[in-house]
């Protein structure tokens, strides 16, 4: 089992959208290296921080799963949406997406600057300069360091 960390923006699509959902396709990604993750290396059972940026603070607030991978992203062929692709073809999509499943919300907002002053959370990437990835992979001890101050059993 492989633990990331998954960034959306709360007023796109937040923890308590996917709570009411259960599950959704994390489409959109528009960069490589994030698609690279999702695509090659996330597996059905991987388990995902729910981490919300562009939000004062931004923060973790829950729990995910992945449980699907492998899936077309369909924004790159809508002319209408802003993550339309017109050089994706159905015969050779560019972006691919993993379904993710609501697991649990914390009990206990983790914002930025309460984790970057966690000494055991050193070299996490979310708190690295420079780090704006929106798919990022963690350590099981730093995922669970996350979980226990976040109030969520793992």
């Amino acid at each position: 089992m492989q633990y990331w960390l998954m960034k959306s923006e709360p007023d796109t699509y937040s923890i308590a959208h996917l709570r009411a959902d259960k599950k959704t396709g994390w489409d959109g990604i528009r960069n490589y290296q994030a698609r690279n993750l999702m695509r090659d290396q996330m597996q059905i059972g991987d388990q995902i921080l729910f981490y919300h940026s562009n939000a004062k603070p931004p923060g973790v607030v829950g729990l995910a799963s992945v449980s699907q991978t492998g899936l077309v992203d369909p924004s790159q062929f809508d002319t209408e949406s802003k993550y339309y692709d017109p050089k994706a073809t159905l015969e050779a999509p560019r972006w691919i997406m993993v379904e993710i499943t609501y697991q649990s919300s914390f009990t206990h907002f983790l914002s930025l600057p309460e984790l970057r002053q966690q000494p055991d959370l050193e070299g996490l990437m979310l708190i690295k300069k420079g780090s704006r990835l929106s798919v990022q992979p963690v350590s099981k001890t730093h995922f669970e360091i996350i979980c226990q101050m976040g109030g969520a059993r793992v």
